[in-house]
């Protein structure tokens, strides 16, 4: 996965101007005008079912289906539609601002063609004529990548602020649920196409998803362990006697002193030797208890 990373950047970095500038403008525009088509046909959803994709009528020619099935709109109520239209053209002119114009149109399209072909595979496995009239899942797939960035960005749901983190843990949930539902109903689509939309995003942030179960990982371990135990006591035991939590071993700092100052104890000295952050990864390591 970092090998496919590297050559992405690699990619993006020698052509700049590879991509289309303002990309979820484009769509965003796009899906108003078939929206609009929509109205003035009455709400029928048959009047736009030429820009859904299909493999049927791509072999018959129609090959623009391969892309124009973006545009079709995911939601046929207005006001849910502009606030899901304006939320994802932020999103997405974010990641745009964030990787560059390149960087954005790989994602997005390589999204797009692995929806594409897991639909195609499965309708020639199955012999049943799959249609993909929605972007649903990769509009997700572009704001898991923006949750990965800007974790503690603050988003309005209806009038409450929530953190972007934990709004997608939501739809992760939701997204297990919908794929649980599929299985149990033997709809292979359901649960394929989730999964397929959603490889881009692994693909893209295999690194930073490792490095997160490390670190979750290794905070259990830590948390478990007897000498983590032990800090904690001598930190009390510390407090009790001399009115302060931490103090660093070289220059002294407390954190009564100095109450924005981080502080840590240092797991290669012999006993428990607290560190502040200057000092935690520039100091000699005791190997003698006093």
């Amino acid at each position: 996965m970092s090998r496919i990373n590297q050559k992405i950047d690699e990619f993006c970095y020698r052509h700049p101007n590879f991509g289309i500038p303002n990309l979820m403008k484009i769509i965003v525009i796009g899906t108003v005008v078939v929206y609009c088509l929509y109205l003035l046909t009455g709400g029928q959803s048959s009047a736009i079912s030429f820009l859904s994709f299909n493999l049927v009528d791509l072999l018959h020619g129609e090959i623009w289906r391969l892309i124009t099935f973006i545009f079709v709109p995911t939601n046929s109520n207005p006001i849910w539609l502009i606030i899901s239209l304006f939320f994802y053209y932020y999103v997405g002119t974010t990641l745009e601002r964030e990787w560059g114009t390149a960087k954005f149109n790989i994602y997005y399209f390589s999204g797009m063609a692995l929806t594409l072909l897991c639909v195609i595979i499965l309708s020639l496995a199955t012999g049943v004529n799959y249609s993909l009239a929605s972007t649903s899942y990769i509009n997700m797939s572009m704001f898991f990548a923006f949750a990965m960035l800007y974790p503690d960005a603050i988003v309005l749901l209806l009038i409450i602020p929530v953190k972007v983190k934990y709004l997608a843990w939501f739809f992760a949930a939701l997204f297990a649920v919908d794929i649980l539902i599929s299985l149990f109903s033997l709809s292979l689509s359901g649960v394929l196409l989730p999964i397929v939309a959603l490889l881009n995003f692994f693909i893209f942030f295999a690194n930073d998803l490792l490095a997160w179960i490390r670190r979750m990982t290794g905070r259990t371990a830590h948390r478990a362990s007897p000498k983590t135990i032990h800090y904690k006591k001598a930190v009390k035991e510390q407090m009790k006697d001399k009115g302060y939590h931490h103090k660093c071993a070289v220059c002294g700092k407390t954190d009564t002193d100095y109450p924005d100052l981080e502080f840590r104890y240092c797991s290669k000295c012999n006993g428990y030797y607290c560190y502040c952050s200057e000092h935690i990864n520039n100091h000699i390591h005791i190997t003698n208890a006093p």
